[in-house]
């Protein structure tokens, strides 16, 4: 076989030409991907309940929200996950041929079902809903050699500097750090001055929520025919220790006032203290990259 091509030097020409144009006409007219899609399209559902378990979380998050879930139209399977840190996970697997897009919007739509079955505290939070491989692209871990440079500091400088442009990347589901580290203004009552005022926290959270919000303050002389409106500025929620050390909890009479600072220690910090991560000995912050 070989000698025949050699000796015959013009059937090889013809035999490469044939060869190429074939290849040429496969290649523009065949279904072919760069990156075909191998697992199958995933939904995935968060939530988080602040302060509950995971038992809880079980049976007043992920039951409601499994059962609305459950039967939506190409789904082959879900798993879910409930931890003791409050927050909850479900993932919802569909058939090869179902597009992902649709899917998400589909399991939105039952999500939205369960809303009136929900703790406030979870509906406050939020249900995402996103497309997410349960498998992570790759994990990451940021230190610093600085000691003033923390994990709670360096949580925050990804959140606004590093994950947007991250979760702009064409075919990046979602961008997770680990460790719950964001910026919180923490309250660390003290039980033994509630009990000498009489006080519970659910009266700390009241005044809270009463002297630290956002409103629509409004305007003077909008409607009273004047030549000038003047919108009224509110300054929103306190934003500093101080802020909130002054708020009033509860009136003593003879014109005293039991601010938050006489109860409880006020502080800036992470939002939680479940977990901690070290690399080289330095504190460090864990990001998990998950494509569509």
């Amino acid at each position: 076989m070989l000698k025949t091509f050699i000796d015959r030097p013009v059937l090889s020409t013809v035999i490469s030409i044939i060869i190429v144009i074939l290849g040429i006409l496969g290649l523009t007219n065949l279904p072919i991907t760069q990156y075909p899609d191998i697992a199958p399209p995933t939904i995935q559902v968060n939530a988080t309940y602040p302060g509950a378990n995971a038992e809880t979380i079980l049976e007043s998050v992920i039951i409601p929200l499994e059962e609305q879930i459950n039967g939506v139209e190409g789904m082959t399977y879900l798993t879910s996950t409930a931890t003791n840190n409050g927050t909850a996970s479900i993932s919802v697997f569909f058939d090869q041929d179902v597009d992902p897009d649709i899917a998400a919007v589909n399991v939105q739509n039952r999500v939205a079902r369960a809303n009136s079955l929900l703790p406030q505290a979870v509906i406050q939070t939020g249900v995402t809903t996103s497309k997410q491989q349960t498998s992570a692209l790759m994990f990451l871990s940021f230190y610093s050699t600085n000691p003033d440079y923390d994990d709670t500091f360096l949580q925050n400088y990804l959140k606004i500097n590093v994950i947007p442009e991250l979760q702009r990347v064409n075919g990046v589901g979602d961008v997770t750090v680990f460790g719950g580290k964001d910026y919180s203004m923490r309250i660390w009552l003290n039980p033994q001055k509630l009990a000498a005022y009489s006080l519970m926290p659910s009266d700390v959270v009241a005044a809270l929520k009463e002297q630290s919000l956002e409103a629509a303050a409004g305007a003077l002389g909008e409607n009273n025919g004047e030549a000038f409106s003047y919108t009224i500025k509110y300054p929103g929620r306190y934003k500093t220790e101080q802020q909130y050390s002054d708020i009033v909890i509860k009136a003593l009479g003879n014109g005293e006032f039991l601010r938050l600072s006489d109860v409880a220690e006020i502080e800036l910090g992470a939002q939680s203290y479940s977990g901690g991560s070290v690399t080289n000995g330095n504190p460090a912050v864990n990001m998990g990259i998950f494509q569509t």
